[in-house]
């Protein structure tokens, strides 16, 4: 367990801050994958310095040395589940014998519909040890047997990535159909957007995307500043008296299904404006929102939203929220646990969840616990407008995605000293 800190602000809430935020994580684990596929045809810029990248970077360029035969190697992706899920598949296609394991909470964290598919496809992947759950021993005798794959599209989006970027790399390319209803559709577009920009076409129709087998080209793939990253401002920006918070070299023409934050926080009193720099912040006045909030296509933004909802006394209802219940912790959990604490409740019923914020109150002091994941420190971080001191159980989780959270706090003007 890492140490406390305790998250204050001070005196008028009036924030001016310029924010320089850290490259997008699933835009570099994404690109990090493809340059590793291309043979470092593809080179990458602005990389994320989230623990989860710095975490696949270096595994990728430790084995990618490595040959065929001998022992296995140890493959320990840590906290990092977009690692886990993208290396079973690239891992599974590459040469060497691998044994693919990470922390106590990701051997908790399903994988069985990726290794099923990668196994109809031709992949040697066994369980070493609780079947359907990593740890994973991955054997380099890939022979592939078919390329056509159903898997089921509500799971979780990194899976179908996963077996898109490998598409190109496969004998007879892939044929994926997608079963059901497709969870983060804003996921899929980015890495079929990134392969292309490395030389890869696909087809999309209807409900199956084909990719040949075919070529990488040399190209630059460069990383935009992350949208997650920018939803903990918008937080700030709607909670805060009043801000103008400026986020440079984010694009309204972007990859990234999470800056759908910026018309998504509109209601919470936040407008952005696009300048030539990057984006623009400024509070204003909220507005009712009367229809349900449906998160399907941005769930990393739920915590952040359904936090800054509660904090401004807002009963709404969400949807979309199914796919948490696997993340870093059981998220929607965490967030009922922790909600309680300043009196709100998030009430579960047939998929839909709803705000009950009746009894709503801010306490001198609270002490939110973050259940190893970032997005529970940094969605709760901004409630310090609000209550005198926030203590934050193991603040440095943040590092997994958003290391200089934050010291850039501090610019805007938060205090926050280590317990």
């Amino acid at each position: 367990m890492g140490k406390d800190a305790i998250v204050s602000f001070k005196g008028i809430k009036d924030i001016n801050a310029e924010i320089a935020l850290t490259g997008s994580k699933s835009e570099s684990n994404r690109a990090l994958i493809i340059s590793a596929l291309s043979d470092n045809l593809v080179k990458v810029n602005n990389l994320s310095d989230a623990v989860d990248t710095v975490t696949l970077n270096n595994i990728l360029n430790t084995i990618s040395g490595h040959t065929e035969g001998g022992d296995y190697i140890t493959v320990d992706v840590g906290h990092a589940g977009t690692a886990m899920r993208f290396l079973t598949a690239y891992l599974s296609i590459a040469k060497g014998l691998f044994h693919l394991t990470g922390s106590g909470r990701m051997k908790e964290r399903p994988i069985k519909l990726l290794v099923e598919a990668l196994q109809k496809l031709g992949a040697a992947i066994s369980y070493a040890e609780q079947e359907g759950y990593p740890p994973l021993n991955i054997n380099d005798n890939f022979k592939q047997i078919t390329r056509n794959i159903k898997i089921q599209g509500n799971i979780s989006s990194q899976y179908l990535s996963a077996l898109l970027m490998i598409a190109p790399a496969l004998p007879q390319g892939l044929s994926l159909e997608i079963e059901g209803e497709l969870t983060s559709r804003p996921y899929l577009e980015m890495t079929l957007s990134m392969l292309e920009e490395a030389g890869i076409k696909h087809n999309w129709a209807g409900n199956t995307i084909h990719i040949d087998h075919q070529s990488f080209k040399e190209c630059n793939l460069t990383v935009e500043p992350d949208w997650s990253a920018a939803s903990y401002w918008y937080s700030i920006a709607a909670l805060a008296d009043q801000a103008s918070i400026t986020l440079p070299n984010l694009k309204e023409e972007s990859l990234q299904g999470d800056s759908e934050i910026s018309e998504i926080m509109i209601p919470f009193g936040v407008r952005t404006s696009y300048i030539p720099n990057g984006i623009a912040l400024k509070s204003g006045t909220s507005v009712a929102i009367k229809e349900v909030l449906n998160l399907k296509d941005c769930p990393d933004l739920a915590q952040t939203i359904i936090v800054c909802a509660a904090a401004k006394g807002l009963n709404l209802s969400f949807t979309g929220l199914e796919t948490l219940k696997i993340k870093e912790t059981n998220r929607v959990l965490a967030l009922q646990q922790e909600l309680a604490k300043i009196g709100v409740l998030l009430i579960e019923g047939n998929e839909v969840y709803t705000l009950d914020c009746e009894n709503l109150n801010f306490p001198q002091k609270v002490k939110f616990q973050t259940y190893d994941d970032h997005r529970m420190a940094m969605a709760f971080a901004p409630l310090s407008l609000f209550i005198d001191e926030v203590e934050m159980e193991d603040y440095q989780v943040v590092e997994k995605s958003y290391p200089d959270f934050w010291k850039d706090l501090e610019k805007a003007g938060f205090t926050v000293r280590e317990v």
